[in-house]
């Protein structure tokens, strides 16, 4: 009797835990649905219209970020553009290839006496007697000088050639002479010229040597030659680097 009893009830048993577990499930699902989107089509496309918004803005702060970093980059080559360029236009000036304009005075040189007065020809001013004029304005105080329209630059070579004085390979036989020098104090070169023995040096070459009272606008015209330069040659930076 007991043994059908068990027989019976353990399978009533696990079908009853089982039809228990389900309902509690169902239960449960119950009590906490599924959550869901409940919103309307207006809600949705008011939603979408401020996800728009959102975007709209976003693109037009990233234009903003773009036009000011754009701005930034323009102005960064500009200003190197702008810098190599003063540093060009400076070089240029220090070669001497530029007009300059200043203050200063103007030598000239002439024979002091005529042929007939003198007894002997003057042709010329000696190559000697220019390079000791030049040292002497330098001295002076002089930032530029130009000979009958020639400027003088470092690379100047005043030597005579077949018995005729040259600047840079141009004659300085014909008279008067002319050298137009700047200065940022023509009172002062003014009167360390006339305080010299460069006006006695002439003379005693039979020329003379006048110079005019201290101008505002004393103009020595740009180096007009090609710059031939000499014993250089470009550095290696990876070599000088490595040394």
């Amino acid at each position: 009797m007991k043994r059908g009893f068990w027989k019976i009830g353990l399978p009533f048993s696990m079908v009853t835990g089982i039809l228990g577990f389900m309902f509690a499930v169902q239960f449960q699902s119950i009590k906490e649905p599924i959550v869901r989107d409940t919103r309307d089509m207006w809600e949705l496309r008011e939603d979408l219209k401020k996800e728009q918004e959102l975007q709209v803005e976003l693109l037009n702060k990233i234009r903003k970020y773009e036009e000011i970093y754009e701005n930034y980059r323009t102005q960064h080559d500009q200003s190197a553009e702008n810098a190599l360029r003063e540093t060009l236009e400076q070089l240029k000036t220090e070669a001497g290839l530029t007009e300059v304009v200043g203050q200063g005075v103007i030598l000239t040189v002439e024979p002091l006496f005529t042929t007939d007065l003198a007894g002997t020809s003057i042709e010329q001013v000696s190559p000697e007697l220019l390079k000791r004029t030049m040292n002497e304005l330098n001295a002076y105080g002089a930032e530029e000088i130009a000979i009958n329209g020639h400027r003088i630059i470092n690379s100047t070579v005043i030597r005579d050639i077949n018995g005729i004085t040259k600047i840079d390979g141009y004659n300085l036989n014909q008279f008067p002479i002319t050298i137009h020098v700047i200065t940022s104090d023509a009172e002062k070169l003014f009167n360390r010229i006339n305080g010299s023995t460069l006006k006695d040096d002439y003379a005693i070459d039979n020329l003379s040597l006048s110079i005019s009272n201290p101008q505002n606008k004393i103009v020595v015209p740009p180096f007009k030659d090609t710059i031939r330069i000499k014993h250089m040659q470009p550095l290696n930076l990876e070599k000088e680097g490595n040394s």
